[in-house]
């Protein structure tokens, strides 16, 4: 289920009049709308707000975006409320931070009730400055940047940076111009442009054509919309708690298999030791090598325990410096295979967006498709299996099998598992970035099964995955 498409949905019939149904009882809105008038008339004349810019005089016809039910009047954001900007006091003036006086910027806003504004200011920076503080309940929408279109409710008085309008309504309720505003994110995404810094003004916000229903029938419609959405909200925490549950399930299931507990043994398959021998003679074979160490759990007893750096060779990656020097677009160029080629929970690395000359090549490291590469750095120990050849960088690892001690999906599925995270964990070093030693990762231990036993594993697994992602795709359904 496609919750934000729903969620837009519920929104979209609410502002249409589809959601609940017109009551003939109701005070039409053109009647609260000649209410609203006067109510702001009363406010100028007192000067508690200004008077506002006549609009240009035209002799069109406005065109609305659709039909009203009967009782519902056309109206804009400029006349349902008094909107107002506010500002960012001088960080020069140190006497303008560190008050008592909440000072909201948009990345504060949260699409709902605000509880909370980390910065202050002071209230000389509020009489001195253009920052305006802005009343209990006022609503809230970011005009600028990466925010724009979040909206707020203030819950106590704050002050807002230029970045933000704020809105004190009259006479109509105050969520249902909340969810207006919500419904029509995506209008003022659109009004803002699509430049680096995309921006709505007061005046296109003020100029907004609004669907102004009965003031009865606004109560009803939030009333309406919040049952609806708290629905939306359990399902989502559903959909998340199942996500969560099949990522353990994957987890499990993996686990399981690299424990032997997956699919049963059969006797007639070649045991592990046979095939490590066949493939290094000079393999410690554990049963036969007390000298091997504390071994990380018990395994079959047609397994086998092997170090990794036995049946492949693993090596870091080279980076040419600076790099930019090496890139080419030429077609004799090379493959420059770097995490950024890779896909979300993908398996195999497919293509490559840059290559990179001859002699940058020589500085770095040659891998062939089939290959593993195992991310190095940051959030390390993520397989992957090449699909194409080409050079690496020292972010990689590259793990070249020796033989056929493993199946590639057997590997793969290996690697991924948690115990090999837990492995790669224990070996890994650094500060702040934390690498791979390639001799560390190579003298980590792994169980290895029969081959035949490694590929009934593999058909198990990739049976049961199959069954969990369409679970997980029956969610975005």
């Amino acid at each position: 289920m496609d919750t934000k498409a729903l969620r837009q949905k519920i929104l979209d019939l609410a502002i249409h009049g589809k959601l609940v149904p017109q009551d003939p009882n109701d005070e039409p809105a053109s009647v609260l709308l000649e209410r609203i008038r006067a109510e702001k008339e009363r406010l100028i004349k007192e000067g508690k707000i200004k008077k506002g810019k006549k609009s240009a005089k035209t002799s069109d016809k406005p065109h609305y975006p659709f039909e009203l039910p009967k009782g519902w009047v056309w109206t804009t954001l400029g006349e349902i409320g008094s909107w107002q900007s506010g500002a960012t006091p001088s960080r020069m003036n140190k006497d303008y931070y560190g008050g008592n006086i909440p000072w909201l910027k948009t990345g504060d806003l949260n699409d709902g009730t605000i509880t909370y504004i980390p910065e202050y200011i002071t209230q000389r920076a509020l009489e001195e400055t253009s920052v305006r503080l802005n009343p209990k309940g006022s609503v809230l929408i970011a005009m600028y940047g990466a925010t724009i279109g979040k909206i707020g409710i203030l819950s106590f008085p704050a002050t807002t940076n230029q970045a933000c309008c704020a809105c004190y309504e009259y006479s109509i309720n105050q969520m249902f111009l909340f969810y207006f505003l919500l419904a029509n994110r995506e209008n003022f995404i659109a009004m803002g442009g699509g430049g680096a810094q995309p921006n709505i003004s007061k005046e296109k916000i003020i100029s907004t054509s609004m669907p102004l229903p009965p003031l009865k029938e606004q109560e009803r419609i939030v009333a309406e919309i919040e049952r609806w959405l708290s629905f939306v909200d359990i399902v989502e925490k559903e959909k998340s708690d199942l996500q969560s549950t099949i990522c353990l399930v994957k987890s499990k299931i993996l686990d399981l298999a690299i424990h032997g507990k997956l699919v049963p043994q059969d006797s007639n398959d070649e045991p592990a030791s046979e095939l490590l021998k066949r493939i290094n003679p000079k393999a410690e074979i554990t049963c036969d090598t007390p000298q091997y160490g504390k071994l990380p759990f018990k395994i079959p007893n047609s397994w086998e325990w092997c170090r990794l750096g036995t049946v492949n060779e693993i090596a870091r990656g080279g980076s040419p410096r600076p790099i930019k020097d090496y890139l080419t677009n030429d077609v004799s160029g090379i493959n420059w295979i770097k995490i950024g080629d890779t896909t979300k929970d993908g398996k195999y690395i497919d293509s490559v967006k840059e290559k990179i000359r001859p002699e940058g090549a020589k500085k770095s490291r040659f891998v062939h498709k089939g290959d593993f590469l195992l991310t190095n750095s940051m959030s390390f120990g993520r397989p992957y299996i090449l699909n194409v050849d080409g050079c690496i960088h020292d972010g990689w690892l590259v793990i070249s099998p020796i033989g056929n001690a493993y199946t590639s999906d057997f590997l793969y599925y290996l690697l991924s598992s948690s115990f090999a995270f837990e492995q790669f964990a224990n070996v890994a070093s650094g500060g702040v970035v934390t690498n791979l030693n390639s001799d560390k990762v190579a003298d980590t231990k792994f169980p290895l099964p029969p081959i035949n036993e490694q590929e009934r594993i593999v058909a198990k697994t990739e049976e049961l995955f199959a069954q969990l992602d369409k679970i997980e795709s029956s969610l975005q359904a």
